[in-house]
């Protein structure tokens, strides 16, 4: 695997509010920002933190759907109505379901590497609560084959396509401690929500989390093997990062502490028309985390800190496991020994994850890599956990679809 050609650092990252269900802000009768107050958000956030737009030479923004939820394409033109500054800079959009935000930081460190950028302004986003949930379960098949898929698929289809991982691996390691794992990994996200003022979960008082992770799924009202607390929730967002030379940290005014370097970088495509070979396994995801181990020169054991992409709590624990955190079934026993919490061996979503945090799904893998750029740096607040000098790396993880593309990067703070 080769080595990336020159320094490519990240810095200077802003969330919005991952507003939906359990924000006191949410009322689905009432008006809610659009996709434009988003992206002005996030992008003015980011600015706000930096010496002068004008340094900024290229947008990149990623976004699953908004044609279908939206009726709104066309974003990368959206990016000049941020600043004035971004007028007639090149801008572009990306899409790759849920991993979209994964390939924008990708395609920005491509970028910097080409040397036709020093500073690329990377935003994500989402408005999902447009439409009702069965709607929307549809517009989001589109991460599918859905030629293929939809018509035998769930009428929730990727809450039916995870249930079904979830059955397989059930059949195969015994249901009773898996269903336990997954529940502890909802009272896990929810904890660490509760850190964190943008998540969707941050206001959840519930005080028997175990209780609603443990209830028995209702395959007459939802699907066979999860239940909804299982399940990240539909969220509408923004996040947006700076990805810099080192030539443009230095325009910027962006001290190296305040930065990330990135070390490593793995991306894997599967065969989207194509079923899993094997339900109880993660293997774009494995493949995409052994190359950016690979370039960064690193093992698993010098990982200090996860953002890994848990759509429904099944996927957490198979994304453990294909990451090398634990052996194949095994990856709900660390769950519940308490290796994944904040003062786990190697924590992991510490601003909650897909399921505590949210998921505006173009924003998510934008949000991963800003959550973990706080903790190497010691900027995440009340979220923050202790980094040691033995695991001074982060990894994050952007799966999209049912594991058929797979953004994975691994960073250190810069020096």
């Amino acid at each position: 695997m080769k080595k990336l050609r020159k320094p490519v650092y990240f810095a200077c990252g802003y969330n919005t509010i991952s507003l939906g269900t359990g924000r006191s802000e949410f009322h689905p009768k009432k008006p809610r920002p659009g996709l434009e107050e988003y992206i002005k958000e996030a992008g003015q956030g980011v600015i706000a933190q930096i010496s002068d737009a004008q340094h900024i030479d290229e947008g990149i923004i990623s976004n699953f759907i908004a044609a279908r939820f939206n009726r709104q394409a066309h974003l990368a033109a959206m990016i000049p109505m941020i600043d004035k500054a971004l007028v007639h800079k090149p801008c572009s959009r990306v899409e790759g379901a849920c991993a979209s935000g994964g390939l924008a930081l990708s395609n920005a460190v491509r970028s910097i590497l080409a040397e036709t950028a020093d500073v690329v302004l990377v935003i994500g986003v989402e408005v999902q609560n447009s439409v009702k949930a069965i709607y929307g379960a549809d517009y989001l098949a589109a991460a599918g084959h859905y030629k293929a898929e939809r018509k035998s698929g769930h009428a929730y289809f990727f809450p039916g396509k995870f249930s079904d991982r979830a059955g397989a691996y059930y059949e195969k390691f015994g249901e009773e401690g898996a269903r336990e794992a997954m529940a502890h990994w909802y009272v896990q996200a929810v904890e660490n929500a509760r850190t964190c003022d943008n998540a969707q979960e941050f206001e959840n008082k519930t005080s028997d989390l175990l209780s609603l992770g443990m209830k028995s799924p209702n395959p007459k009202g939802f699907v066979d093997h999860l239940n909804l607390f299982d399940c990240s929730k539909v969220s509408d967002g923004a996040s947006a990062i700076i990805c810099a030379s080192e030539e443009g940290l230095q325009k910027l005014g962006i001290a190296k502490e305040k930065a990330v370097q990135v070390i490593g970088v793995g991306q894997s495509e599967d065969d989207l028309t194509k079923a899993p070979e094997d339900l109880t396994r993660l293997t774009t995801t494995k493949d995409a985390v052994e190359k950016a181990y690979q370039m960064a020169g690193i093992s698993v054991d010098e990982v200090g800190v996860v953002e890994l992409h848990d759509c429904f709590s099944i996927t957490g624990i198979l994304a453990l496991e294909a990451a090398g955190f634990a052996e194949y079934g095994k990856g709900g026993d660390i769950v519940k020994n308490g290796d994944t919490k904040r003062d786990g061996k190697v924590p992991v979503n510490t601003t909650g994850g897909l399921v505590g945090y949210g998921h505006p799904t173009g924003a998510t893998g934008i949000r991963q890599m800003i959550d973990v750029c706080n903790q190497v740096t010691g900027q995440a607040g009340n979220s923050q956990i202790n980094m040691t000098n033995e695991r001074p790396y982060g990894l994050t993880i952007n799966m999209g679809g049912n594991d058929r593309t797979v953004v994975s990067m691994v960073v250190k703070k810069a020096e």
